[in-house]
């Protein structure tokens, strides 16, 4: 047994007596989804019809006791949670839909005041039993304090989305439960006393992360990405560090900010983890790391804190730049293969290379991977190797710009633009190519504004891109026009354009001249160019097949050129 270490078995009713939970900011911020959640919901369910005398194991709670605090007459232990934060956090949310669910009757006031005596303590009623981090919005806060939050979609983040999704989860199921016919009384008691914990309480950082190493290394569900980051704590714990607690602080600085970052997306602490590894892994590989692989290479090693230190800053580097690429709206086209994004990250660390080297460099890469990921179709299984590679070397064999770009050229060598782009002649575009169409036309706008010399509008397609597709992509000539044998020709890139989000409902099966008129209103140069076309057309009532025709062959004559190298 390690020392100092002293599990206990407890239930959750004891679990947050006289103790205070704060999730560090240096922890991933809440993750958990719709799986999980319902996982916990089904334990529950199976613990009520086991009777009222059964215990359930619900999980093991890894903790390091940093204070005393004394609320009222009571000291509380004020404990950062290092494992078991989702499972904990998802059912104090739960709790509290439980107050709000009660109604007016004596037991139900009973219930909704012992729930929200636990979760908010204090005289003033502010100090929250549980402080999650990276919660910018305050939605927990809130909720805690006042039962308030506002819908799931209208999240900005993922954090933000799953937190929110958990209050609607829990509040649906406290619903579902009422509707079975039991009621809170029953719900509060098992939670409180029949679902249980294994406590791993510490007092000494050090012991902590060792505790949780040697506990996932018997198989506990956490993520290689938090493994990661107990292994480099471990390792620095047990250096011999000059200044142990300043290395420490720095490790703690670093983990913060790749949280923050990681929790803007789904998977992104996934790929940068891997993406992290691969870029530095002593032989030239061929494709990414898997995610165990990944944590162990950069979590393993010399027992150095200095090493700590450094591969962290790794992982926040390839983190940020990751999480940069994605968010560019304008790569939308060139980013949804993992060893495209790669060598886009790979580049983007390079801090030798001038701007407009690194410019002309990234401008490659978009126009050959468009050739074969866009414009081909491959999909991700393929010239994964040739990518990786690439890639590696980037970042290992300090390739100059002009050896990457011609890097760059081998690869599209095998896509030229005159043949690549026949594929979208007389093709489905709407169906099967709808992020690519948006892509597409990105940069169909952006070379009508040099040719008008005007400023290109971001606002208008930061707009479009925070929509679905559906949103924006219209049909020029009514889909309802079609019938089952003209069905590839409604969706033919000369019938398709963008427009801001919403407007292309409201036109629906509107005369082309009626949606002409609107077309020039939307301050896009490519509406206004089909809206020139009606009116050179001399059309009345619907897009005809010739304009289509002409239109289609006039693009994809631009996207020759465009792509071309």
């Amino acid at each position: 047994m390690l020392p100092d270490i002293q599990p206990k078995l407890i239930p959750l009713g004891e679990l947050i007596q006289n103790r205070l939970f704060r999730i560090p900011d240096y922890q991933r911020t809440y993750s958990w989804g719709e799986t999980q959640r319902e996982a916990l919901f089904t334990d529950i369910r199976s613990a009520y019809d086991k009777g009222p005398t059964r215990t359930h194991f619900m999980a093991t709670i890894v903790g390091l006791r940093r204070d005393s605090l004394p609320i009222g007459t009571d000291d509380h232990s004020v404990v950062e949670i290092v494992d078991g934060q989702q499972r904990i956090t998802t059912l104090l949310i739960l709790l509290k839909a439980v107050s709000k669910a009660a109604g007016t009757s004596r037991a139900d006031r009973a219930v909704r005041k012992e729930i929200d005596n636990a979760l908010v303590k204090g005289d003033k009623a502010t100090l929250l039993l549980l402080q999650t981090n990276h919660d910018t919005s305050d939605h927990f806060k809130n909720y805690m304090r006042k039962g308030a939050h506002p819908e799931s979609g209208t999240a900005t983040t993922l954090a933000d989305r799953e937190i929110l999704a958990a209050m609607e989860d829990c509040e649906e199921f406290v619903a579902d439960w009422l509707n079975s016919g039991r009621t809170l009384t029953e719900l509060v008691h098992l939670l409180k006393n029949r679902l249980a914990f294994i406590l791993y309480e510490v007092g000494d950082e050090k012991l902590v992360y060792t505790a949780f190493e040697i506990l996932n290394s018997r198989g506990l569900p956490v993520s290689w990405f938090d493994r990661l980051k107990s292994m480099l704590m471990a390792n620095v714990f047990e250096s011999d560090a000059d200044n142990p607690k300043e290395t420490i602080k720095e490790v703690h600085t670093g983990w913060i900010d790749i949280y923050r970052r990681v929790g803007l997306r789904l998977g992104s602490s996934t790929e940068s983890m891997r993406a992290a590894a691969t870029l530095c892994a002593q032989y030239r590989p061929n494709r990414m790391l898997s995610e165990a692989d990944a944590a162990i290479q950069l979590g393993h090693g010399p027992i150095d804190s200095a090493r700590v230190i450094e591969t962290t800053d790794w992982l926040k580097d390839v983190t940020f730049a990751l999480d940069s690429i994605e968010r560019d709206h304008r790569l939308s086209g060139v980013t949804g293969i993992a060893q495209a994004r790669m060598v886009a990250v790979a580049i983007d660390l390079r801090e030798d290379f001038t701007a407009l080297e690194k410019e002309a460099v990234r401008r490659k890469w978009e126009k050959v991977t468009f050739r074969v990921y866009g414009f081909s179709g491959e999909d991700a299984r393929k010239r994964v190797g040739e990518y990786v590679r690439l890639a590696w070397d980037i970042t290992n064999q300090n390739l100059s710009a002009n050896e990457i770009l011609a890097r760059l050229a081998e690869i599209g060598a095998q896509f030229p633009a005159d043949q690549v782009v026949e594929n979208l002649k007389d093709t489905d575009c709407y169906t099967y190519w709808s992020v690519q169409l948006r892509y597409f036309f990105r940069r169909y706008e952006e070379h009508l504004a040099v040719k008008n010399k005007a400023t290109f509008n971001d606002e208008q397609w930061n707009r479009i891109w925070e929509k679905s597709p559906s949103n924006s992509i219209e049909h020029i000539r009514p889909q309802i026009l079609y019938d089952n044998n003209d069905y590839p020709k409604m969706h033919s890139i000369g019938n398709l354009m963008i427009l801001p989000p919403g407007l292309n409902s409201k036109l629906r099966d509107k005369p082309v001249s009626e949606k002409a008129e609107e077309y020039a209103k939307t301050g896009l140069f490519l509406a206004r160019e089909v809206a020139d076309l009606v009116e050179q057309w001399d059309i009345e009532s619907h897009w005809t097949p010739e304009a289509i025709e002409e239109r289609e062959q006039a693009l994809l004559e631009w996207a020759r050129q465009e792509w071309a190298d």
